[in-house]
Formats: structure tokens, sequence, C-alpha cells
């Protein structure tokens, strides 16, 4: 096994892990850890290079550092990726080996899901290393943290119709859901069973078409979503899908999902506002798995009703930034990355 450094600035840790005998390929990347242990996912894709994946790990652990210092969780940001075809490349060995990538960081990064891993797969990590959380409920961990993302989401989506309407209902208001896997069906069934009309999509037909039958939600060809009109767009797939080209085709009121790194570019949360759309800040709106696990590093250990508490806030915290942004002048973003900085100022002092 080969592990060696990546000097990236502005990033306390980056380290790439190459192990010929397992064939893994991984990156690690800790952004910052001052408010506690830098947490976030392991996930595993076909990236086309190391270039690709690194891009990726850098972003989503930096937003890992922000998620959880709005969410006040206790911890600062970190995400590791494997690459690698999640259909074919998995195996026993594979994830021993990035359990022991995973211990060389000696804490400094817990890992839990994300992307294409499961519990299974974290249970083989976890047998090289103590720092995983997100394990099953019979091992005492907090089990799959995509139910209380999907929780976060919803109230998230409540702040938003708040904001916009006056009223937090959800009768009668329509939502647009891209992307149906753990996260994203979830949340459907949720803001379905609160009374909302739910639209959905997804590359994957097959899952769009059993969710349609077994939920009554309408579809829509993926190709095709954004065109149509809704009080709530959704995105909850990969990231980066609020851009140039997008942007001018949305029929939205606001944009509140689930994926990470919705915007392409920090100036499109400055477009989305100068088109009148609320943004929902995405490591703000989608921060209930990660407070769902962080749960489990508190003295007492994991606790369901605290943890559901805790997500709760999201709520709290979306109409704060909201109110900043308005007072202020300013995105929503902007607003979500000063409260963070603040959070992890007052953190260093």
């Amino acid at each position: 096994m080969q592990i060696s450094e990546i000097q990236v600035d502005g990033y306390e840790k980056v380290v790439r892990c190459r192990d010929d005998n397992s064939g893994l390929h991984a990156i690690i990347a800790v952004h910052d850890t001052t408010l506690g242990p830098a947490l976030g996912g392991m996930r595993m894709l076909p990236y086309a290079s190391e270039d690709e994946a690194l891009f990726d790990v850098l972003r989503l652990s930096r937003g890992m550092t922000f998620k959880s210092a709005v969410a006040e969780t206790g911890l600062g940001g970190g995400k590791s990726v494997i690459i690698g075809d999640p259909k074919t490349q998995k195996s026993p060995e594979l994830f021993h080996a990035m359990g022991k990538f995973v211990d060389s960081l000696g804490g400094k990064y817990i890992t839990a899901e994300d992307m294409n891993i499961g519990i299974p797969d974290l249970e083989i990590v976890k047998q090289e290393t103590r720092w995983v959380t997100g394990l099953s409920r019979d091992s005492g961990s907090s089990g799959n943290p995509s139910p209380y993302t999907a929780r976060g989401c919803l109230q998230g989506i409540r702040a938003v119709l708040e904001t916009l309407h006056g009223v937090d209902t959800f009768v009668d208001r329509h939502v647009v859901i891209q992307g149906v896997g753990a996260v994203g069906g979830g949340l459907a069934v949720l803001l379905k069973e609160a009374g909302a009309k739910v639209t959905i999509c997804d590359i994957n037909e097959a899952r769009v078409a059993e969710l349609s039958k077994e939920h009554g939600f309408d579809a829509v060809d993926d190709a095709k979503h954004l065109d149509v009109e809704c009080d709530v767009y959704a995105p909850c797939a990969r990231g980066a899908g609020i851009n140039d080209d997008t942007i001018p085709r949305l029929r939205c009121k606001a944009v509140a999902g689930s994926a990470n790194n919705v915007l392409l570019e920090p100036h499109h949360a400055d477009d989305l506002r100068s088109r009148g759309i609320l943004y929902a800040p995405d490591y703000v709106i989608n921060a209930g798995g990660i407070i769902n696990v962080a749960v489990e590093l508190l003295p007492g250990g994991y606790d369901e009703g605290e943890a559901c508490r805790r997500i709760d806030r999201i709520y709290d915290n979306l109409k704060l930034l909201f109110e900043i942004s308005e007072r202020e002048d300013i995105s929503t973003r902007e607003a979500s990355q000063r409260l963070a900085e603040k959070r992890i100022a007052e953190g260093r002092k």
C-alpha cells in the first residue's frame, strides 16, 4: 500500500492511496478540523481520472466544513472517494485496504456512507479502523443516514415555502424532484404525506416507474424536468446541476434539494437571486444525515430523538440565512458562508 500526500492550499491534509493487491485507488481530503475531527462520507465512482476525483473530493470536503459549522455538529469537514466502478470493482479486499487508509489518519478523518457505499461496505472498513459512523442499529450505531437527510430536506422546504408564501403548508404546493435514490425517493414520500403535489424524474427510469406506481407520483422524462413549472425544484442527484445552461430553463420559485455542490460556480447563486429564485444552500438543507451520525459521537452515544430534534433545526438555520440575505442584500450562498465562517472563527478563538 502506497500513501502519499497531495499539497493543496487551504486544506489541512489531502492524501492518496494506491494498493496493487486490492486495486484500491482512493483520496481522502481533510479541509478543516477547527471545530472537531473531519466527518464526511465515502463515495465510489468511476471517475475518468484522478484529477476529476480530486476536484470532487476537494469540493465535497470543503462543503462538509461549512455544513457542520452551520449545523453546529461540533465537527470539521472531510470526504473520501474511491476511484472505480461500484458495479464491478467492489471486493472485501478493497474495503479492508480502505479501512487501513482511513486508519492511517489517526482519527483526523471519520468516514460514513455516501454515494454507492452502504453499510455492508463500511462494516468491512470498520474491521480495520474505529473511525466509522453510520453502521447498523444492531451494532449500536445510527444506521442508514438517508432517511434523516430526507427529513432535514423536508424541514428546509418548509422554511422555503413559508418564506415564499408566508405560510409553511405543503398543501397545493408543487415540488419537482430530480433524482429519486435513497434520499430523493424518501423525500418524495414525505412531501406527498405532507400534502404536496410531487413530480419525480431520474435517469433510472425503472426506479421512477416503481415509485410512481407505488405512491402515485407524477413522472417526467429526466431530460425535460427543468421545463416543469413548480414551486420548488429539488435536485437530489449529483452536483453542478445549476449552471449557465440550466438556470435560464428553470420555471420554479425556489431551488432546494439534497444534492451536494448543486451550483457549478459560486456566481450561480447570484444568478438565481437576480431571477427571483430563492436558493436553499445545499450544505445547509442536506445536513440531516451528518447531524444524525454526529449524534453517535456524543458522550451518551446515539439517541434518535436527540438526532431528530437537531435535524429539525435546519428549518431555523434556513430562516436565519434568508433573513441575513435580505437584510444584507447578498445571496443566500454568501449568507451561509458568512455564518459558517463566523462559527469557525469563534471556534478558533
